[in-house]
């Protein structure tokens, strides 16, 4: 039988000195010596694989850095035993070898107890692998945050808008920010997805050992957090914020209507500042970067709840004035439990009605004429009915929606609102502020889907995807959810029924922060 070396193991560029356990083998005792355990590590990733072969071997078992003739339990998380078997033949491991495999849930369920448990319930199957639905998974180490590790998924985690590590995952969303300008798709998740674990973690990190056993800790993200442990800082961020790319990058960004593209060609073309922008006869500007310029103050500020449930109030209004039974809807961050956003979301569907297009234009043809409409962006449905779910777990969805700003007078607005004026006499007399409204309609059996994939976030939404595909074999978006095991599609009267389907726990909105 052929021997997968260690090193086989680890990506390339993640083998780095600090991988190896700095223990020799030799002074470890072992206790059962009728157990020898080898752990994969395919989908849990270095660092976790390296905590839990030191954390075994510390209580008494043999564990291998390899896989050989000797090994007698092999050990995955996150994996089918397909996957498992497909990876075996990978590596050249005959089938009928005579280990048995199985979930890492084993291997805690044994660390907690302090000796080997009955393994039969963790055997992974064929098309099978269990899950675990709650926050933290069920394994303990004494005076050790270990017992807080998390599931690699977003949609398994409970997170809530109190974040115990704020310094941390601010320094992380920067750095994936600055990734994301650079257009390195894959630096930008793994900061993201590392800042994703740390917010729902209900303790402040003190030292780097706190994240060991955590997803998405790998070398970089411990390096950062630390420096921030030391200096109180990362000098990685700080020169991201020195960078005069990164400023202009996020300044022109900040404009409603543009994207990446636009940025990176005013930057080449020597712009440095939005006056500059707005001063240069030769730039083409469209509809959308124009509103976005004319009304740039007000929206680059942070809308409020109170005027959030202030522009809720308009469109509801409007909405019933046409369609009394509408169901509407405030998503995004503001269903999360956020007091402050960048625009205001809103789902709209008609139960028992096939006129949901219609009403779309009755409500803009209405703000036009009440002189509430400061910009407009009207996009039709392009949804097929027979279409399946898209396999790309960031793909936008079909729904008509419109893209506006919105004039909100400040009479409408809450006394515990607080806008405020920002430059000239002029701004001090107006009464009015130009808001984001994004208003989505959707078919009110596709309801349920697009309530959850609107209210965010977005990165608990990409986990729930992903989650979909690699464990129950379904996709899922916006719009459905497709069981490619079955051959069907799965409805959906709820949320809760969505996630009963997928075999997970129900996250309330308030707890999908992540």
């Amino acid at each position: 039988m052929n021997k997968i070396r260690t090193t086989d193991l680890i990506p390339k560029r993640k083998r780095q000195k600090g991988m190896q356990s700095s223990v020799p083998l030799s002074s470890y005792q072992i206790q059962f010596n009728d157990i020898t355990i080898f752990i994969v590590e395919r989908k849990m990733g270095a660092s976790r694989r390296m905590f839990l072969m030191d954390l075994a071997r510390r209580k008494g078992f043999r564990v291998e850095n390899e896989l050989s003739d000797s090994v007698t339990h092999v050990v995955a998380e996150n994996n089918s035993c397909s996957e498992i078997l497909k990876w075996l033949q990978i590596h050249q491991v005959e089938s009928g070898s005579r280990f048995q495999l199985l979930d890492a849930a084993w291997l805690t369920a044994c660390m907690e107890a302090g000796r080997p448990v009955d393994s039969e319930k963790y055997q992974l199957l064929v098309s099978q692998i269990r899950k675990f639905p709650t926050l933290y998974l069920p394994y303990r180490t004494v005076g050790s945050y270990s017992a807080y590790a998390v599931s690699q998924y977003a949609c398994q985690r409970r997170t809530t808008l109190n974040n115990y590590n704020k310094k941390f995952t601010d320094a992380f969303e920067i750095l994936a920010e600055n990734y994301e300008f650079r257009e390195n798709k894959g630096a930008c998740l793994a900061f993201r997805r590392a800042a994703s674990v740390l917010k729902c973690l209900p303790f402040t990190i003190v030292r780097v050992n706190d994240v060991e056993g955590q997803p998405w800790m790998g070398e970089q993200i411990k390096g950062v957090i630390e420096d921030i442990l030391e200096e109180s800082e990362s000098s990685r961020v700080n020169d991201v914020l020195n960078n005069e790319n990164y400023r202009l990058s996020k300044l022109f960004t900040s404009v409603f209507g543009v994207g990446l593209k636009t940025s990176e060609k005013w930057y080449r073309m020597g712009l440095r500042t939005l006056e500059e922008v707005k001063c240069d006869a030769n730039l083409k500007l469209t509809r959308m970067q124009r509103a976005g310029l004319l009304h740039y103050e007000d929206l680059v500020s942070c809308v409020s709840k109170a005027e959030a449930d202030s522009a809720s109030l308009v469109v509801k209004d409007t909405v019933w004035r046409f369609s009394p039974n509408a169901l509407v809807t405030l998503t995004g961050g503001f269903r999360r439990g956020k007091k402050t956003g960048h625009d205001v979301d809103f789902l709209i569907t008609v139960p028992g009605s096939r006129q949901e297009e219609e009403l779309l234009h009755l409500v803009i043809d209405f703000w036009k004429k009440q002189g509430l409409l400061l910009y407009y962006d009207l996009i039709e449905s392009t949804f097929e009915k027979t279409k399946r779910p898209s396999r790309n777990v960031d793909a936008l969805d079909h729904f008509q929606k419109c893209f506006a700003i919105l004039k909100l007078n400040k009479e409408r607005v809450g006394p515990g609102s607080s806008i405020k004026s920002v430059a000239s006499a002029e701004e001090e007399m107006k009464d009015w502020k130009a808001i984001r409204v994004d208003l989505v309609v959707s078919p009110f059996e596709q309801y349920a889907y697009a309530l959850l994939g609107w209210t965010g976030s977005r990165q608990f939404e990409r986990d729930l995807r992903r989650y979909a595909t690699h464990e129950k074999k379904m996709m899922l978006d916006n719009h459905a959810l497709y069981d490619k095991t079955k051959k069907m599609f799965l409805n959906a009267a709820s949320e809760e029924e969505i996630f009963a389907h997928l075999g997970l726990d129900y996250i309330e909105p308030w707890e999908r922060n992540a």
